[in-house]
């Protein structure tokens, strides 16, 4: 029987871009529109389509979940290469998202980040290179 090759979901050079600090935008819908920022240092991928963010804030970005729990995020970094050698790379993230408020999950974060109240858990649907 031959074995069926599966593409990953999160491609290396997203994974090399987490490497390196930048901004990160969370735009959500559903109440009402809204981008929220954080950083790519924030950013904890936890397998090929789990993306894991320590949440403070982003009480509107939870309340549009609530209603709608697409979500898109853009990230990027000038340290990266992107295509034909540009200086710089960033994507484009299609998700669903959930908040997780206790639990395992919820603990692993709260020990890199004691600052969280909650954890954005996005499941990626779709990722583009945009540069």
């Amino acid at each position: 029987m031959e074995k069926m090759k599966t593409e990953k979901i999160l491609p290396e050079k997203f994974i090399e871009v987490l490497q390196h600090e930048g901004v990160v935008a969370i735009v959500s819908w559903g109440v009402q529109p809204h981008v929220v920022n954080t950083w790519n240092s924030y950013l904890v991928v936890t397998d090929d389509e789990h993306i894991l963010i320590p949440a403070y804030g982003m009480r509107k970005t939870e309340k549009n979940i609530l209603v709608n729990d697409k979500v898109k995020i853009t990230l990027g970094s000038k340290e990266v290469l992107g295509y034909r050698d540009y200086q710089g790379t960033g994507f484009m993230i299609d998700g669903t998202a959930c908040y997780h408020e206790s639990g395992p999950i919820y603990d692993m974060m709260k020990e890199k980040f004691s600052f969280l109240t909650r954890v954005l858990d996005v499941t990626v649907t779709g990722i583009k290179q945009t540069i």
